[in-house]
């Protein structure tokens, strides 16, 4: 049996996870495990604030064609260059994008599945792993509510999106005889079908129509009411013009908490319209999928269970790891739609098997459905919602919070975990508040010590804090909201903002130093 140490030059005798060196990986694990648990105590800053030139001499200087270092220098040099300077998204200033700390139970699942290295396409390569994901797809879609739902796994909200929409547009060209059209019936009306959906709703809806080879104009943007949301009445009207121009409605996206506001479209109304005209409602829920399991919230999904598909992204509000995401439909035959056999695979024939790549858009693709799995055995449904609900009930008192400033001010309500807000006291104009969002955001990015977001709401952009972490306080909050004060004073008087780029000292800024009680200072 080898025996070869992690820091000695590696062949491809013991280079390989195998039986023989199932002693040189627990030592080489260990000590990367060791070592990032020793970092994640260490972090004071959700990153350090290297330019991007630093960062690409280091990178460049690492030279990829010498001969191996072995393994235990891999993985030092590794660290150095990549955690040293990656974004910890666990810190109370990281709150930019729809990022989350991880459970812990789900980043062990982790190491056992990229070890074990199951690929849940065929049955033959997986077994009980296909056996776990298809229990796991039965549990989110009886928490949806269908009666018999089906679903996949897959990498993110964006692929899940893009494969409702494929099983929408299969749909659309299914003849009368359930045979899918050819020729220049299929394309004739492939160019008519259109997409209605609220301005909030992610970019890849449009980005799916441009995929599927539906034509420029096959996004149809509906109104929506003050807070973003899809206005059903708008629908109403969206759904008649579309059709006296000839156009046929494809699909209807609802979005359960648009990446933005955070907010959760009538899901009810809309639904009941789609049902009437016999449409297909997709729900985009990767950022809402968690109000699944909140016992506070859950209301605001109402209605999600009269959809035909629904997207889940579990490594956001369920607190994954990615990658972790699932499509989900109400009927198993919209997803038979999307099938494609091979000989060698999954055969037509070969009916007895479970092969998911039959539902799936993917061949090879990772048991990543074995982190949820552990983290609802470890905590339960309660305890993932109970975390959800922390981070909502965080927005809603950083929205109080926010109510009464002289200087920030309140840009948009949420029913989940963003806070959009502007800085502009008394005295600046929106042109000088417009300038400062970009500013103050790349100010605060630069100097590692806080993350936060920009984007444009009303014409108009403004700051965004998306707060994913069930652990930060509102005091933690309002240091991060200090921090877009001090550089904001800093940019309108014109001065060096040496002070914020600088290695956090106490002394220059105390307000950062917390008391015993977690106080600011």
């Amino acid at each position: 049996m080898p025996t070869t140490p992690p820091d000695a030059t590696l062949t491809s005798t013991d280079a390989l996870l195998t039986s023989g060196t199932a002693d040189a990986y627990a030592r080489t694990v260990r000590h990367v495990v060791d070592d990032v648990a020793t970092r994640l105590a260490a972090v004071s800053q959700p990153w350090s604030g290297a330019s991007r030139s630093e960062l690409t001499a280091l990178v460049d200087a690492v030279d990829l064609d010498t001969p191996g270092v072995g393994a235990r220098e891999a993985l030092r040099e590794a660290g150095e260059l990549y955690a040293t300077h990656a974004v910890w998204f666990h810190d109370p200033a990281y709150a930019a994008h729809l990022n989350c700390p991880v459970a812990i139970p789900a980043v062990g699942a982790e190491a056992m599945l990229a070890a074990i290295n199951t690929s849940v396409d065929t049955y033959d390569q997986s077994t009980v792993a296909t056996l776990m994901e298809r229990r796991l797809i039965a549990w989110t879609t009886e928490r949806i509510g269908f009666a018999a739902g089906d679903g996949v796994f897959t990498s993110g909200g964006t692929q899940s999106n893009l494969h409702a929409l494929l099983a929408a547009r299969e749909r659309s060209l299914t003849g009368p005889d359930g045979r899918r059209l050819t020729g220049v019936a299929r394309h004739g009306l492939q160019d008519r079908l259109r997409i209605l959906t609220g301005s909030g709703s992610h970019f890849s809806v449009a980005k799916s129509a441009m995929i599927l080879g539906l034509s420029d104009d096959a996004v149809v943007t509906v109104g929506t009411d003050e807070d973003g949301r899809l206005d059903p009445a708008a629908l109403d009207d969206a759904v008649a013009a579309t059709e006296r121009d000839g156009g046929v409605v494809m699909a209807v996206v609802a979005t359960a908490g648009t990446t933005d506001r955070g907010c959760v479209d009538p899901l009810e109304a809309i639904a009941a319209r789609c049902d009437a005209a016999d449409l297909w409602l997709h729900v985009d829920a990767a950022y809402g999928g968690g109000l699944l399991v909140s016992a506070t919230r859950r209301h605001l999904l109402d209605g999600i269970e009269r959809a035909r598909s629904v997207t889940v992204d579990f490594h956001k509000t369920f607190f994954q790891p990615v990658s972790a995401s699932a499509v989900l439909v109400r009927d198993p035959a919209d997803l038979a739609r999307t099938a494609w056999h091979a000989d060698y695979l999954n055969p037509a024939e070969d009916t007895a098997e479970v092969n998911q790549v039959d539902r799936s858009l993917q061949t090879t693709r990772r048991f990543d459905a074995l982190k949820l799995w552990t983290t609802l055995r470890a905590i339960g449904p309660d305890g993932i919602g109970a975390m959800l609900d922390a981070v909502c009930d965080l927005a809603a008192a950083v929205h109080a919070d926010l109510a009464a400033d002289p200087e920030l001010h309140l840009v948009a309500r949420t029913d989940l975990s963003t806070v959009l807000f502007r800085y502009q006291p008394e005295g600046v104009t929106d042109s000088e508040a417009d300038a400062l969002v970009p500013a103050v955001r790349r100010v605060l990015f630069d100097s590692g010590r806080a993350s936060v977001a920009k984007t444009v709401v009303g014409g108009r952009p403004c700051l965004k804090l998306t707060l994913l972490n069930p652990d930060v306080t509102v005091v933690d909050v309002r240091r991060v909201l200090t921090l877009v004060r001090d550089a904001a004073h800093g940019i309108l008087a014109g001065r060096e903002l040496a002070d914020l780029t600088a290695p956090p000292c106490r002394d220059v800024h105390p307000h950062l130093a917390r008391t015993a009680t977690g106080d600011v200072r």
